[in-house]
């Protein structure tokens, strides 16, 4: 705690002393680079984000209206209003202890390795399986964001022209999504940052647009009674409290993404306090956003048999055109498929992020390219990476919906099993694993918040893999389990062959480079 008193003292001197605002920020840029340093790493991006554009990078990552949009038909079709409505509010409490827990470490080891450098500074003897595993699932929840702006591109298509795209022709756009991700992400943290603060103000004006168009223009408008008690099953099982479970997975996978604010950290003005502020109000903020906008959804949906059967790419297209009519239907998928795209460039930010942060400490193969930042300070070999492994995946898109979905599920897991490990060790190890706290620390709630943390993550990951429908087949079977169980063979053999002899732990780069630590830039 003398750490931060003393670095907010420094600010403090300095607000004396001037009221130049540049001054101002280039004094908690010393701060942050300074604990930086006590990390043992040198500054290497110019820190270039404010409070807003890291903030606007969690949210782009959550994706709220987006991941509200896309799943909203799997709590409609499990449990219906009553499973959505009490879920989300369940699952956001959790989602928000998650945070807490994150953001307390964030507090204390602001580095763009986020969840890796945490685990690796709490327990050095783990090893680092969570850190590809987080790596695979943010390149993959990139990928599942690109597919998404391609559907909700056919989806237009569906309801102005009436013409139904070929899986090819949506897996083309999914490319040319993935092309232009990198692109944006190549121009550097500067373009980021602007993009993900335009985010923020896009999902607010969006959701209150969405909100009012919904509930002006829907001619019939539902009952309370229906929106907060209505049940509804389409899965098959009889059991009416497992299908109001599986109704939770909406709001988890809504909500996943929080974390994303560590990945650019050395890229913040003051990391230290910003990046877990950011953490925090990712979730609050997309707990009452996506609280508004599912009431507005649930009280304006005309028919939920009409979306189940319903022949769009996006089943939401259908509630919409039910609700409000062709025209203003455009305009909706227009306002939501925008937002998925600004989410679908920040996962790509963070996978390319922690690339670097894995390069850096001998954790990922061609260190010196990895570590390679252009003239905008980007890692292009990490962005470009993340684009080649998401046009790969889109491939699987047209030989089998089934087994791209299976990817994409898998990628939800791998984010909750990734927050499981520092949550563990902060609940097996408390009094040992953060001996420095950070400017926010949770003091005595610490470890009910974590423990409680560590109890729902558990039972989410069994949940994500339980089978979804009843009598299961071929064709509807959950095959998540499958997909994360070779995520994690995969992750295993790497470990086995190549991971245990060449990563000891942190490299620290303060004090010149060490061999093969190289700098390349274009």
């Amino acid at each position: 705690m003398e750490k931060t008193a003393l670095g907010l003292q420094d600010v403090e001197s300095v607000d004396r002393r001037s009221s130049n605002p540049q001054e101002l920020q280039d004094a908690a840029a010393t701060i942050s680079d300074k604990r930086l340093r006590e990390l043992g790493y040198k500054s290497e991006f110019r820190r270039d984000m404010s409070l807003f554009g890291v903030l606007g990078i969690s949210f782009c990552a959550i994706g709220i209206l987006t991941g509200m949009s896309s799943a909203f038909q799997t709590g409609l079709f499990s449990g219906g209003p009553l499973g959505l409505f009490w879920g989300w509010n369940i699952c956001s409490l959790f989602m928000l202890l998650i945070a807490l827990s994150l953001a307390e470490i964030c507090s204390a080891y602001p580095t763009m390795g986020g969840l890796y450098f945490w685990v690796c500074k709490m327990k050095p003897e783990v090893p680092m399986l969570g850190c590809w595993i987080y790596s695979i699932a943010m390149t993959f929840t990139g990928t599942s964001g690109n597919l998404s702006v391609a559907l909700y591109l056919a989806s237009l298509a569906e309801v102005g022209q009436g013409r139904t795209l070929s899986r090819l022709e949506v897996a083309a756009i999914a490319w040319g999504v993935n092309i232009a991700s990198g692109i944006i992400n190549t121009v550097g943290t500067k373009a980021i940052g602007g993009m993900s603060t335009f985010n923020l103000w896009w999902t607010l004006g969006g959701t209150l647009v969405l909100v009012i168009t919904l509930l002006v223009k829907a001619p019939v408008k539902n009952t309370a009674a229906f929106v907060f008690t209505d049940y509804e099953n389409f899965t098959g099982w009889q059991s009416r409290g497992f299908v109001v479970l599986l109704g939770f997975l909406q709001a988890v996978y809504t909500l996943e993404g929080c974390e994303t604010a560590a990945q650019v950290a050395e890229e913040a003005k003051r990391a230290e306090l910003l990046a877990p502020l950011a953490v925090v109000g990712s979730i609050a903020g997309s707990w009452l956003i996506g609280l508004a906008y599912m009431l507005a959804l649930l009280f304006s949906v005309q028919s939920i048999a009409s979306v189940q059967g319903t022949s769009y790419a996006i089943p939401i297209a259908q509630l919409y055109y039910d609700a409000v009519g062709k025209r203003l239907t455009l305009m909706c998928l227009t306002v939501v498929a925008l937002a998925q795209f600004m989410a679908a460039v920040t996962a790509f930010t963070a996978s390319s992020r922690l690339f670097y942060a894995l390069a850096r400490d001998n954790a990922f193969p061609m260190k010196r390219r990895y570590m390679a930042l252009n003239r905008y300070q980007a890692p292009y070999w990490g962005v470009w990476t993340s684009v080649v492994i998401g046009c790969i995946i889109s491939c699987a898109y047209i030989g089998s919906t089934v087994a791209f979905n299976a990817i994409l599920s898998s990628a939800a897991i791998a984010v909750m099993l990734s927050y499981l490990q520092p949550i563990i060790i902060r609940v097996f190890w408390p009094s040992t694993s953060l001996p420095d706290h950070g400017p926010l620390t949770l003091g005595r709630w610490s470890w009910p918040i974590n423990f409680a943390s560590f109890l729902f993550t558990v039972f989410i990951c069994v949940l994500f893999i339980l089978p979804t429908a009843h009598p299961t087949n071929t064709l509807n079977m959950n095959y998540a389990v499958v997909a994360i169980g070779a995520v994690m063979l995969l992750v295993g053999a790497c470990w086995a062959s190549w991971g245990r002899t060449r990563f000891t732990g942190p490299v620290a780069t303060v004090g010149g480079d060490a061999p093969g630590d190289e700098k390349v830039s274009m």
